[in-house]
């Protein structure tokens, strides 16, 4: 809904036709990444996204994630990334580690390539945490990425 009659707006454009779309999953956690990529794929389906132009890698964990998305982002392949992931807190400082050197190096990725990567890594507090959330936030990741490859080509255009 535009706001300004004489003003050309970016409407949210969740229409996947012809986007390439890559996601990199993190197999620590395998369940509860599986469910976030369960939920990623279908969404980008639903959306219009072909599975031929999905492509989905795995990394050890969430800290291994910035240097793929970071190799994908630089292929020239992709108009958006996903990150997926999981990372349940435990009883060491090893956790705001992880999460947040994770998501600092997903921000870092698409800042220096311009690649949007929507980033689904999951933080919680539990395993019950994880898996309720899981299939919900990698729909929520395929609908991110969509709408920001979106957005970078009406931006360019």
């Amino acid at each position: 809904m535009a706001r300004y009659d004489d003003i050309n707006e970016f409407e949210p454009d969740l229409k996947g036709q012809g986007l390439r779309i890559g996601i990199a999953m993190s197999r620590f956690n395998i369940d509860v990444s599986e469910g976030l990529l369960g939920g990623c794929t279908a969404e980008l389906k639903r959306l219009g996204v072909r599975a031929a132009d999905m492509q989905i890698v795995t990394a050890p964990g969430a800290l291994e994630l910035p240097l793929a998305l970071q190799t994908m982002a630089q292929s020239g392949r992709f108009d958006a990334l996903v990150a997926l992931g999981c990372v349940i807190r435990g009883e060491t400082y090893h956790f705001e580690i992880v999460s947040n050197e994770s998501a600092r190096g997903i921000t870092d990725v698409q800042l220096a390539t311009g690649v949007p990567i929507a980033n689904g890594v999951l933080t919680t507090e539990d395993d019950d945490q994880a898996l309720a959330r899981m299939v919900q936030k990698g729909m929520e990741a395929g609908q991110a990425a969509v709408e920001m490859a979106n957005l970078q080509r009406f931006i360019r255009k």
